[in-house]
């Protein structure tokens, strides 16, 4: 038994029927196929058959441009020959004519030998007509003896012509420079000859004066255009007259030999393209030697204005020419666009759908303006971290941070503004983080931060300020440095929460306690927390309704004079009287108000009751005093303050100058530009402005003296042992030396004591207000106080009386 894939005797498969040896050429002929077929593919096809086009159309123009060009030149070449030769018969003519008057009256005179042959010539009228000519005798000194007209000069010895014919013993035509007619100011051209005596010496000359504008007559704008050329040379290289246009020149000084070049030796009339050396200007240009007088002719063509028709033509064929080329590109181009948008559509269908899958999922799960993970996103990587942090009994914390008098820099600086500052504060966070830890936006000014997989406790509150400290650098917003600061609250896994959901509103608990401690510090959560967050929210929504159910009053403390202890004016303090909760102190809901913009309707009814009131006491006969109101900074910045006040002031008729608004000092250094903008805009309209709680902030001398302020409240802090603590009693007596140097009133806040009076007193304090000179009381009680004529202090030793 033999193996059949090796026996050599096995008959091997013949071709498949139908196939025969010849069939070997069919892959060269399926090559060429598919050549063929390759090559008549829309993409290939397309740009050949453009291609093709776009030879025959750009050269087909190029040959006509060419054409044109040549025959445009061949033209202006053969105009300009034809020109001079016109001209130099003109010139000659009128030359010949001019000889034949010297020659003539020259035989005359050496005939006659007297000067006055030339009137009886005139008489006879055997010269030319004296509208053009001027003919003239001259003796052998120079004089001009007789003249068909006054000549234009008197004596002719030191003029070149006349030198040239006393040298000179042939009888020959001289043409003498030009010269201006000193009346008229037209250039002057002289032609003479030597006048012989009878015994052959020199006895003067004759000549004839004409000017030269008269050479340059013939100029025809129809023919020369506009800065076409004629000129009469002379063999010395100068001008003896040149007219281009309107213009008519004579005495130029050229090279003879580069401005008159001999004829061709075919005699050839055309004029050839050459730029002038007189003007610069490239003209054809034909210059003629005239071979019986010392004179050549010029006649010139601007090559720009024979040029110009046929330069339009060829701009013409190119426009025609590049706008054919364009639609065909166009047409084939958007065939070829067809074709391979045909090819692809599917492709980009497919790739279109991944790339809108793709951006819809980022869009979903991302921050928009800080590129950081949203709340969505944060919140699934949350419940996964808990996941893991279950699985292998590890921990996790939750920082939720929102930022301190963010709506101040948005409001006063812009929204631009403030989204730079967000994405300056997103890219600072992801600075203090671990690559593992998550950083996210949840909208506004708030972020939070995961950080899983906790070692240590501490490395949270490490975490925390770190993130404070990176917080609090100042941010370059426009022109200026600005900063903000940042409130953290922190809640951590398993201790504070099993889920999303309780670890995240606990964080955000810790975080209020935080703002509620002072702001730009952290907070760790407590369940003392979530009592007090539910009280402040209970707080919140009585006080929505506070102010339209009237629950809110003003009370009046006033300020004292204190050298008179008599009333000097007083300051509205508001309060709230709730049905349920009896009088709620201004320290509990002020700050909520502020914190969600309820301030800004009840600081309007602040100021609106305040103005009343003090009307009404003065249409009661009372004194007119003023009348302090506090704002907060979100009442100062509000960008409605200025309208609010110009309308209530109006409405009440209140008189400005009894307003005095009450602001803190921290304010005046957040956004100096802004706060000076809002202080001006008081002043204008005559409200009075004060610090109030003076001492406690950071501003200086330098500082205050660039804002308009009329008052000075010192703090009650420096007051409470300004008479028993050195350095109190130090810093307030500094306060009033600069409140005085800075001509501003002084307020002294707080005073409770007869010895903190004393103390006010001897150093020169203007005013002071507490509850030893008066407590707050209400409108009625103030009008009482005032009735009864109670101006004097109520209390032994209040006065120096």
């Amino acid at each position: 038994m033999t193996n059949r894939h090796n026996d050599p005797d096995r008959e091997r498969p013949g071709p498949a029927p139908g196939v025969t040896s010849g069939d070997a050429r069919v892959p060269v002929a399926a090559t060429s196929k598919s050549r063929l077929g390759h090559a008549t593919e829309p993409h290939i096809l397309f740009p050949a058959i453009a291609i093709l086009m776009l030879t025959l159309i750009w050269g087909a123009t190029l040959n006509l441009i060419s054409v044109e060009q040549a025959t445009a030149r061949r033209v202006a070449e053969t105009s300009g020959g034809e020109l001079a030769e016109t001209y130099e018969s003109q010139v000659v003519r009128a030359l010949r004519e001019i000889d034949q008057t010297l020659k003539f009256v020259k035989y005359a005179y050496e005939l006659e030998g007297r000067p006055e042959v030339l009137e009886q010539l005139r008489t006879k009228a055997m010269l030319p007509p004296d509208l053009l000519f001027v003919v003239s005798i001259a003796d052998s000194a120079g004089h001009v003896r007789a003249s068909t007209l006054a000549p234009p000069w008197a004596k002719v010895a030191e003029q070149e012509d006349f030198l040239h014919q006393r040298h000179s013993h042939t009888d020959s035509l001289s043409v003498g420079l030009p010269q201006r007619d000193a009346k008229t100011g037209e250039w002057i051209l002289r032609f003479s000859r030597r006048l012989d005596s009878s015994d052959g010496s020199f006895a003067g000359i004759v000549t004839v004066s004409v000017g030269a504008a008269y050479f340059v007559s013939g100029y025809e704008t129809s023919k020369l255009g506009e800065h076409g050329v004629l000129g009469v040379l002379g063999t010395d290289g100068v001008f003896r007259a040149r007219r281009s246009g309107e213009e008519v020149v004579a005495g130029e000084r050229v090279d003879y030999a580069v401005a008159v070049r001999p004829r061709s030796d075919d005699g050839a009339s055309e004029a050839r393209p050459s730029t002038n050396p007189w003007d610069g200007v490239r003209r054809y240009t034909s210059a003629r030697e005239l071979f019986d007088f010392p004179l050549a002719v010029i006649v010139g063509l601007s090559a720009e204005e024979q040029l110009a028709p046929t330069r339009q033509h060829i701009r013409r064929y190119l426009w025609i020419a590049f706008a054919s080329s364009l639609l065909l590109v166009l047409f084939v181009a958007l065939l070829g666009r067809t074709s391979w948008q045909l090819a692809r559509s599917r492709q980009l269908a497919v790739e279109e759908q991944i790339a809108h899958a793709a951006r819809v999922e980022y869009l979903a799960y991302h921050d928009g303006l800080t590129t950081l993970p949203n709340r969505s996103l944060f919140s699934k990587l949350l419940q996964q971290s808990i996941h893991l942090a279950h699985r292998h009994q590890t921990r996790l914390a939750v920082l939720f941070l929102d930022l301190d008098r963010f709506k101040v820099i948005n409001d006063t600086l812009g929204h631009e503004a403030g989204d730079k500052l967000l994405q300056e504060v997103a890219a600072r966070l992801k600075g203090c983080l671990r690559e593992s830890d998550t950083v996210a936006r949840l909208g506004g000014d708030e972020f939070v931060a995961l950080l899983p997989d906790l070692t240590e406790e501490k490395y949270v509150a490490t975490v925390a300020q770190k993130i404070l400290s990176a917080i609090a650098r100042p941010f370059a917003l426009g022109d200026g440095e600005f900063r903000v600061t940042g409130s953290i609250g922190i809640s951590t896994y398993p201790h504070d929460g099993l889920d999303e959901q309780t670890l995240t509103k606990n964080a955000d608990i810790a975080m209020y306690q935080a703002k509620a401690q002072g702001k730009n510090n952290f907070q760790l959560y407590s369940e003392d927390m979530n009592v007090s967050s539910l009280d402040r929210l209970n707080l919140e929504s009585r006080m929505r309704h506070a102010l339209e159910r009237g629950e809110f009053e003003l009370h009046y403390q006033p300020k004292r004079d204190i050298r008179s202890g008599c009333i000097a004016g007083m300051e509205a303090l508001l309060r709230w009287r709730h049905p349920d909760l009896g009088m709620v102190a201004p320290m509990q809901f002020i700050p909520v108000a502020e914190a969600t913009g309820l301030i800004i309707p009840i600081g309007k009814w602040v100021l609106r009751t305040a103005c009343l009131q003090n009307v009404a006491w003065q249409r009661c006969g009372l004194p007119r005093l003023s009348v302090a109101v506090n704002l907060t900074a979100r009442q100062f910045y509000d960008e409605y303050l200025l309208p609010t006040l110009h309308e209530i002031l109006e409405e009440t008729g209140m008189d400005p100058q009894l307003l005095e608004l009450e602001i803190s000092e921290s304010m005046l250094m957040s956004n100096v530009d802004n706060t000076l903008r809002i202080m001006t805009g008081l002043k204008d309209m005559g409200i009075r402005i004060a610090i109030d709680d003076f001492g406690i902030g950071y501003s200086s001398l330098s500082a205050l003296k660039r804002f308009p302020l009329d008052t000075i409240k010192v703090d009650r802090s420096f007051i409470r042992d300004a008479s028993s603590v050195a350095e109190d009693r130090d810093l307030t007596e500094a306060i009033m030396a600069m409140g005085r140097k800075l001509s501003l009133t002084i307020v002294a806040q707080g005073v409770e004591t007869r010895e903190q009076a004393d103390f006010l007193r001897s150093h020169a304090c203007d005013e002071f207000q507490g509850f030893y000179v008066g407590e707050p009381v209400a409108a009625d009680q103030m009008a009482e106080l005032l009735k009864t004529g109670a101006l004097q202090a109520s209390r032994e030793g209040l006065s120096d009386s």
